[in-house]
């Protein structure tokens, strides 16, 4: 009989004892491991949760599954038990009872009824989305070997553990992050209202309004729904292979950061306001200082300057005075919001007007600096021709005197002035070049002639 049955030759007592040692040892790691699952803290909020969508799903298949197990466990148990109990009627076990013990190690001992079957078919393909090992629903029964049992436990063990810690790795990452953004949040939020920024009044506002509502949603979605926000790694088959999906936790930690640097921004407006506008009060009293400036020099020049063209002079731009009338106003209703971009735009203009009415002034006084240059250059070859003893000489004279007159009346004609003074500069230079020279006067200016 033995020859034949299907588990194959009858084993021998040593056979026998080496697969009961082995078989007992994956019984204790099974059990260890089923304790640990009943343990852990992920089943025990599953258990406890209100759950929704994807993981309301997968846990009603994962709680068959790890009911399924302890059945499965109690029929090896069974059945490890029954042959322990043959192999210790005596010692050295007789034929009968090694083909029993064969049949009870090698064959298919164990039955689980067919609800069972069905329940593990369900099950598995739930979490899996694999092959199952059983038959059709409608079988009343299943009989396994204690090799395909022990498979079979792993198999929904591995399944039950990856969705159990794929929850809890979620549950533990994301709430705790969104409760601490969530408390800055509010820190935030009430910074921001102090300074006046506020939902409809402001952009920031309007972003901290998105925030706590998209925070809030994003954490009750969590809770009910952990696994939605699960990425299983790639090519990776461990259980709890994975990571927590933080995209818009991310995201929105990213928006309160950029709020967060504006609120900072016009709590720096509201501490140094009043030094802003006092000094940008100063920048325009300037601008319009310059500018009067250039008006009166400009009365000056067109009295004494003739043939040359002025350049208008505009006035003070009254927007910028009004603007800053404006900022004075939300300084003191403390609208520090409306304030920081207004000071902003304003302190650039300021710096514009002043820097044109600099540009205007010395537009206006161009013709008087170049009335002056052209005074200092005649006085300079006069003194140049005196101390070479020829400050008397008629035609020298003559020319000095008529530049002279040009250059001080008014209005002066600066394109005839500065003739008059080439044309001494001339006479002076054919002058000195053809002159002895006296010892003692003259240098190395006077050898290089009157144009160095």
């Amino acid at each position: 009989m033995a020859d034949t049955d299907p588990t194959g030759p009858v084993m021998d007592r040593d056979e026998v004892d080496r697969a009961l040692a082995r078989l007992g040892a994956e019984h204790e790691a099974i059990e260890t491991s089923l304790l640990a699952l009943q343990d852990h803290a992920g089943r025990r909020l599953l258990e406890g949760a209100r759950l929704t969508g994807v993981t309301e799903e997968r846990w009603t298949a994962t709680e068959a599954s790890i009911t399924l197990l302890w059945t499965y466990f109690d029929a090896y148990t069974d059945a490890l038990r029954t042959a322990r109990t043959i192999r210790a009627r005596r010692r050295w076990s007789s034929r009968e009872d090694l083909a029993e013990l064969t049949e009870l190690l090698r064959g298919e001992p164990v039955t689980v009824a067919g609800s069972a079957s069905a329940t593990a078919s369900a099950s598995t393909a739930a979490t899996a989305n694999a092959p199952t090992l059983h038959a059709a629903a409608g079988r009343l029964s299943e009989r396994y070997s204690l090799a395909a049992l022990v498979d079979r436990m792993n198999e929904l063990y591995a399944s039950s553990l990856d969705m159990v810690v794929a929850a809890d790795a979620v549950w533990s990452a994301l709430p705790a992050r969104i409760d601490l953004l969530a408390a800055e949040l509010q820190r935030t939020s009430r910074l921001a209202h102090s300074v006046g920024v506020r939902p409809g009044e402001h952009p920031a506002g309007d972003d901290l309004e998105r925030i706590t509502r998209t925070l809030t949603r994003l954490r009750e979605q969590v809770v009910s729904d952990p696994l939605a926000f699960w990425r299983p790694a790639e090519g990776s088959s461990a259980p709890g292979g994975g990571r927590p999906d933080t995209t818009v936790y991310d995201r929105e930690a990213r928006a309160l950061e950029d709020v967060r640097r504006e609120i900072d921004a016009v709590l720096t407006v509201r501490q140094d306001a009043e030094k802003r506008i006092v000094r940008l009060r100063d920048v325009l009293s300037r601008a319009d200082r310059t500018l009067a400036e250039a008006r009166t020099a400009r009365g000056e020049v067109l009295a004494k300057i003739a043939a040359t063209e002025v350049p208008v002079v505009s006035g003070p731009p009254t927007v910028l005075q009004e603007q800053l009338s404006t900022a004075a106003e939300y300084r003191r209703h403390a609208q520090w919001h409306r304030l920081s971009p207004l000071l902003e735009s304003l302190e650039q203009k300021a710096e514009d007007e002043l820097l044109r009415a600099r540009e205007s002034l010395s537009a206006v006084t161009a013709p008087l600096a170049v009335r002056a240059e052209l005074r200092g250059r005649l006085d300079a070859y006069k003194a140049k021709v005196a101390r070479h003893g020829l400050a008397e000489d008629p035609e020298l004279v003559e020319r000095y005197e008529k530049a002279r007159r040009m250059l001080w009346s008014a209005p002066c004609d600066l394109r005839a002035a500065e003739q008059a003074v080439l044309r001494y500069q001339h006479a002076a230079a054919e002058l000195l070049g053809g002159a002895p020279r006296v010892p003692g006067q003259g240098g190395a200016d006077d050898r290089r002639g009157p144009g160095a």
